[in-house]
């Protein structure tokens, strides 16, 4: 008996000691590729916004739209829906579209991004627009969606406050 006791005693510290050895490499963090490809996809998603911030800049709707997912955005704005991708443009038209002054120049800043998994990221901003009548500023909530090897908004939360006139 003392026998299997010594053995069973030899196999028990040998797999302790193999536990132990295997601890650092289980607890151990991210490798850097994987933190490498966070960097790449926020750095992506930052450039989706740079782009729509210039388009609107420059009076482009259907350019600022192509942030967005077409034809299935969900856009909250003034506690209503907008009717998916058109109904946003259509709305964008409608209410910013007269002239440079009512379209006025949008920027968005303090841009937050978290990456959820490899096609889901959550964007959280604040944004200005600034015009000669009833500037706004605010947040956007944004739920980023990778499709088609490209990021595109697929919800869009706006809480907007409308003030004077920017100076």
């Amino acid at each position: 008996m003392g026998a299997s006791i010594k053995g069973a005693s030899r196999r028990g510290l040998a797999a302790l000691a193999l536990a132990m050895t295997a601890a650092p490499v289980l607890a151990a963090p991210r490798t850097c590729p994987r933190v490498m490809d966070e960097a790449a996809e926020t750095t992506a998603i930052l450039k989706v916004i740079a782009d729509m911030q210039a388009a609107w800049n420059r009076g482009d709707f259907h350019g600022y739209m192509a942030g967005f997912l077409d034809p299935g955005v969900i856009f909250v704005s003034k506690g209503r829906f907008q009717d998916g991708w058109q109904g946003t443009l259509d709305h964008y038209i409608r209410d910013y579209g007269a002239s440079a002054d009512t379209r006025g120049q949008v920027r968005f800043h303090d841009i937050k991004v978290e990456m959820l998994g490899p096609d889901a990221a959550q964007l959280i901003s604040r944004y200005e627009l600034i015009r000669p009548k009833q500037a706004q500023r605010g947040i956007n909530t944004r739920l980023m969606r990778k499709v088609a090897g490209r990021w595109v908004i697929a919800l869009n939360h706006v809480s907007a406050e409308e003030g004077p006139s920017a100076a």
